[in-house]
């Protein structure tokens, strides 16, 4: 029988699950395929997304979490019922204790949607973390020492970007720009530039093989196909890496401003300890090829890709979850998790 316990990183494009004593269990998109006529669910996650801009007009692929927060209460508490069902069955699932990860600056009513979602689904006590918490003891930084660690966490909703110290947040800050951000930037190019629509799956496809922020560039170039503005027939482009640049320019410099103010209020001793470790880069969008490279180049401190930075989060929820109290998360007993 797997443990009661269970860490969810709740995320605007993937959910992760971590179940104590067995590890990460799923990693899936946040999508949810629903039939509009009927409001049946079709499908979830991997084969929810494969169906996002392929489905018949009575078919919408919905993603139910909005910028790191539920924007649709009842596709997402589907989706955790799905997800939670799906890597145990209801041999486990009877009142396990979940920590989900959320946002720094989510309000309490948001945090209200979260905790109802997890007890609806059968939870019989809600922890929530910060996100950027877990992202660094999932990334093995020592935050439980007296020292300052940086972590910028670029996920699919929001970015998080937090100094921390024994155990807790020193100072954090929470932009609503992160990965979608970046793949409705690269459509918006597209159509202005070649009067070309794209499709969100085109967009991070993009992304991912060619896309650079890198400030000593990359040279590569992708064919891709889309819908003609002007003749409404099919047809195809080549884009470059340098074009990717141009278009993710403004949504990454919003981030690097992010990071600045963030220093800019840092206690100098921390900011001290800060030069000497350097700045981790966790979530998705770390693998933005040369992020690290730009938030270098801008901080003026060194600046690191965590091992695996998608999974970080979840698996700080692990940890976490290996040293849970009984009660309040925030008060849980951590000591060492950062050794």
């Amino acid at each position: 029988m797997l443990g009661r316990d269970i860490g969810i990183d709740l995320g605007t494009a993937n959910v992760s699950i971590y179940v104590k004593g067995k590890g990460v269990v799923l990693d899936e998109p946040s999508v949810v395929a629903v039939d509009c006529e009927s409001g049946r669910v079709l499908a979830v996650g991997e084969e929810a997304r494969r169906m996002v801009g392929r489905t018949p007009g009575n078919i919408v692929a919905i993603r139910p979490l909005r910028d790191g927060v539920i924007a649709d209460f009842e596709m997402t508490e589907m989706m955790l019922k799905y997800f939670l069902n799906k890597v145990g069955g209801r041999s486990w699932f009877r009142s396990p204790r979940i920590l989900i990860c959320a946002p720094t600056n989510i309000t309490s009513v948001e945090q209200k949607a979260i905790r109802e979602a997890a007890k609806r689904c059968g939870a019989k006590t809600v922890f929530l973390e910060d996100e950027p918490k877990a992202a660094a003891i999932g990334a093995g930084m020592e935050i439980f020492e007296p020292g300052g660690n940086m972590v910028v966490d670029i996920g699919g909703g929001t970015t998080n970007v937090s100094i921390l110290s024994m155990g807790d947040l020193v100072a954090s800050s929470s932009i609503k720009i992160a990965g979608d951000k970046f793949d409705e930037a690269i459509i918006k190019y597209i159509k202005a530039q070649y009067k070309l629509l794209i499709g969100e799956r085109t967009a991070e496809e993009i992304k991912m093989r060619i896309g650079t922020v890198s400030p000593s560039g990359r040279s590569a170039d992708i064919e891709i196909r889309g819908r003609d503005m002007v003749s409404g027939l099919p047809m195809s482009v080549t884009v470059r890496s340098d074009e990717v640049k141009e278009a993710l320019a403004e949504s990454v410099a919003a981030i690097v401003q992010s990071a600045k103010k963030l220093l800019e209020r840092t206690p100098p001793e921390l900011s001290a300890d800060i030069i000497d470790k350097g700045v981790v880069l966790t979530g998705g969008g770390a693998l933005l090829h040369g992020m690290d490279e730009l938030l270098a180049e801008e901080l003026l401190v060194p600046v690191l890709v965590a091992e695996d930075p998608i999974h970080c989060v979840v698996r700080g929820t692990g940890a976490m979850l290996d040293n849970l109290n009984r009660g309040s998360s925030k008060s849980a007993s951590y000591a060492g998790l950062g050794k």
